[in-house]
């Protein structure tokens, strides 16, 4: 196996072994239920795949709350406690971990793998940084298998390899890889909160040009709607239903029309540009694509709280995720879309169950309408600005991915044996 090989020619030191990582545990690897529970508003916190986010467990991603009852059952196979690893075991994400650092009683979901070190062998904290790594995770990569999603067993995680210096070699290490840790962290959530800044001051001049034009001299009046506020006097407020046809999806069938079909995914091709001009899967279909510019949005789960919005100029065939709305002549669809940006579709789901979005809530809204003319200058003049905002944040976003490549390759080199710490000054 290429990544022992690599290992053990990485390791400075006779004094570090390379082992299955079966050997420094405390207990077999196990999982949550495979069983749904019922979810309630309170109770014993449920986590699942999505609470694990940037090495750590986010409790305010859990799934829900579930009964004691039910907590009591699950804790028989799988009880959480403070210093365990948690790793993603199927999904999209496979592979990523977490540390439990908390003593608050909770339960766990299948997709997740409970790794719990045994503290006389290894340090909880050196498996955790040892598992996060390229080293281990380049193993889980090649020994994953494929069903309807990315899979790893937890028989499979105890025999992939791990290398192990002594405890006192570990702390130094822990110690080493926290000081760099943190410092680079500092530096990403800096450079994170620029991004967010930079996407407020591009949300705060789309919804500006939109609702109230580009001269700032111009008489305003009420518009009577909340989120909209003041309008240019001479504009009007209109219900959109009256301007837009809505499509939703057809079922694709072989036929004469061959056209993209656009998933819900599609939005995010290219997440710095307002156009999609091509999908990657073209469908057949006996029924005619939906022709003319039109707006797709994300119609139910979670997608909607993402708020893309894309033109598509291409007759297209939409799945049952997404809906298509084609304006009437009064209204740009460039214009049209960023006044639907600016609304913000999760605030006007239907959350009630699943968040969903249709004809119910799109036909009722109220908006501005200004000129044809206007929509043409205000949509330039959004552009221009939106994309030296763009240019920034990618440029930033850049900055991020080299400081976390950079995080990445320091514990490599520190799990591996490549960085002798054992004389090292750390402050």
């Amino acid at each position: 196996m290429k990544p022992l090989l690599e290992l053990e020619k990485t390791l400075f030191n006779v004094e570090w072994k390379v082992i299955k990582i079966k050997r420094v545990l405390d207990t077999p690897i196990t999982d949550g239920p495979h069983e749904t529970p019922e979810l309630l508003d309170e109770g014993i916190p449920f986590l699942s795949a999505e609470s694990v986010k940037k090495g750590k467990l986010e409790f305010n991603l859990k799934r829900g709350y579930i009964s004691q009852e039910d907590h009591e059952k699950y804790i028989k196979k799988c009880k959480p406690q403070r210093d365990d690893i948690f790793m993603i075991k199927s999904g999209a994400t496979t592979g990523n971990v977490a540390m439990v650092e908390t003593d608050e009683e909770f339960s766990i979901w299948s997709p997740l793998a409970l790794i719990r070190a045994d503290k006389e062998k290894i340090l909880p904290k050196y498996l955790y940084y040892f598992i996060g790594s390229t080293a281990f995770k380049e193993q889980v990569e090649i020994s994953w298998s494929f069903g309807t999603q990315q899979n790893i067993g937890m028989k499979v995680i105890e025999n992939l390899f791990i290398s192990v210096p002594p405890l006192s070699a570990q702390e130094k290490l822990v110690e080493y890889m926290e000081i760099k840790a943190v410092q680079i962290d500092k530096l990403i959530e800096m450079k994170e909160q620029e991004i967010s800044l930079l996407e407020q001051q591009r949300q705060s001049i789309i919804t500006e040009a939109v609702t109230k034009g580009l001269n700032p001299n111009v008489k305003m009046k009420d518009s009577g709607v909340e989120w909209i506020g003041e309008i240019p006097e001479q504009w009007e407020v209109v219900k959109l239903g009256w301007f837009i046809s809505i499509f939703g999806s057809v079922e694709i069938t072989d036929g004469q029309y061959k056209a993209p079909l656009f998933k819900v995914n599609d939005l995010n091709m290219d997440k710095n540009k307002l156009y999609l001009n091509e999908s990657n899967e073209i469908a057949d279909n006996n029924i005619k694509p939906i022709s003319g510019n039109k707006i797709l949005i994300p119609k139910r789960g979670a997608a909607i709280f993402t708020n893309k919005v894309r033109v598509v100029n291409v007759p297209c065939y939409i799945d049952s995720n997404l809906m298509a709305i084609v304006p009437k002549k009064e209204f740009r669809v460039e214009y049209l879309a960023y006044l639907l940006w600016a609304r913000r579709l999760g605030d006007i789901a239907d959350t009630s169950t699943i968040p969903q979005i249709n004809n119910k809530q799109i036909n009722p809204l109220k908006v501005p309408l200004p000129t044809i003319k206007e929509q043409i200058e205000i949509v330039s003049s959004i552009e221009t600005h939106s994309n030296q905002i763009l240019k920034l944040i990618q440029s930033i976003q850049l900055q991020i991915e080299k400081l976390k490549e950079y995080r990445q390759a320091l514990i490599y080199e520190a799990v591996t044996g490549k960085i002798d710490v054992r004389d090292m000054e750390l402050d």
